[in-house]
């Protein structure tokens, strides 16, 4: 396929996911919201639409998307509710990327194209009660008897758990000293013994997207369930990752930026108040502005540290400025739409109320705001001390 093929069938892909989220996502996010669930006729629609498989190459079943093509599709489904994209984010990213980067053949060739087709969901279990931002200091257990090894940890908001089909845990192999060498990755099925998933948290928003406790006792697997086989890898695998996370992530961010700029100017046209419409008050005006250049230069960030990823860059400061950036100004858009909205952001007949809940989970996923703010100043001292 030419060059110029490729760019008309991501074009007419992104039109049709464009068209699905304006005419079936957006309408079903309030019977979501409610009841908890993704309808099943939305989840067909998206495995035929390819979204399962992303980031799998084609030789597995897979889209094959390149980073630039992945954020054009993110950009077009998260103008609805992210709660959609959180259904199949996780097979999209961490919970697959271990797989394409560092499995063996033989795992690949396992789940891969069960996972490209929507058939098999993953799940990324790295997360512990005492381990989050700090991911290396994971207590979780792996002791190899034999030709297996014996598993027991406890793993914390672990998205699509109760629909995974195949856990990648991650869990520590050697001594506490070696720190982050002394962490593997596993390759758990569902139906293990040993393996419990707990009932999904109840949350402020991202209602109908499920994370729960993933609860390992005495969870015994083949030798062959190590990611790679061998040993001490899990964590450098892990974070290879991290880079596609974050960029994917602020795509997400900035696709509901969109959203929200649409549902403020909407409200502030048909809004009266003192005889007209008060998008044509000044403030208002501001505020829309204000959240228009935020989320063009957001797209524009992502857009160009994608190619630049593409292209075989080192992106690690560019990736983390890109999340950083556009989840807070989600944030800040989230809060200005909902000021214009007045008392009626505040009801549940407004879309923006729910959105409000939504946004406030960028910030905070994927690494927080606090975290993507000491990679940038790290990267940068790193680059100084080069020159």
């Amino acid at each position: 396929m030419t060059t110029t093929d490729r760019e008309e069938t991501i074009e007419l892909l992104a039109d049709a996911v464009r068209r699905f989220t304006r005419e079936q996502l957006v309408p079903a996010e309030s019977v979501v919201e409610e009841t908890e669930r993704i309808p099943d006729d939305i989840v067909r629609h998206l495995r035929e639409l390819g979204l399962f498989g992303m980031t799998v190459p084609e030789s597995y079943g897979g889209l094959g998307l390149s980073m630039y093509e992945e954020a054009r599709l993110v950009f077009e489904v998260t103008y609805a509710s992210p709660v959609f994209r959180a259904y199949f984010g996780t097979t999209n990213g961490v919970g697959t990327l271990g797989i394409i980067n560092d499995g063996t053949e033989q795992q690949r060739r396992n789940y891969l194209p069960r996972i490209a087709s929507g058939e098999l969901m993953a799940s990324f279990c790295l997360t512990e009660p005492d381990s989050g931002s700090d991911a290396a200091s994971l207590t979780t257990r792996a002791v190899r008897e034999g030709d297996h090894y014996v598993l027991n940890g406890t793993k914390r908001f672990i998205t699509n758990a109760i629909h995974a089909g195949l856990f990648t845990v991650f869990a520590r192999t050697g001594p506490k000293e070696l720190g982050a060498s002394g962490i593997s990755a596993f390759l758990i099925e569902r139906d293990t013994p040993g393996l419990t998933v707990a009932q999904p948290y109840r949350k402020m928003g991202f209602h109908g997207s499920h994370e729960s406790d993933v609860i390992l006792e005495n969870c015994r697997v083949p030798a062959s369930a190590l990611l790679g086989e061998r040993e001490g890898e899990g964590f450098r695998s892990a974070m290879k990752s991290l880079d596609h996370a974050r960029l994917h992530m602020a795509a997400v961010a900035t696709g509901l930026c969109f959203r929200l700029i649409d549902e403020g100017l909407s409200y502030a046209i048909e809004r009266r108040q003192f005889g007209k419409p008060i998008a044509q008050f000044q403030l208002i005006q501001g505020m829309l502005a204000d959240s228009q250049a935020e989320a063009y230069a957001a797209r524009a960030m992502v857009e160009k540290a994608a190619r630049d990823k593409d292209a075989g860059r080192n992106v690690t400061m560019e990736s983390a400025c890109c999340k950083y950036f556009a989840t807070e100004a989600a944030g800040r858009i989230a809060d200005r739409v909902m000021q214009i909205h007045g008392g009626s952001g505040y009801i549940k007949e407004y879309a923006i109320e729910r959105l409000y809940r939504d946004v406030r989970l960028l910030r905070i996923f994927e690494g927080t705001s606090q975290i993507q703010q000491l990679i940038i100043a790290r990267e940068m001292i790193k680059r100084g001390s080069v020159s």
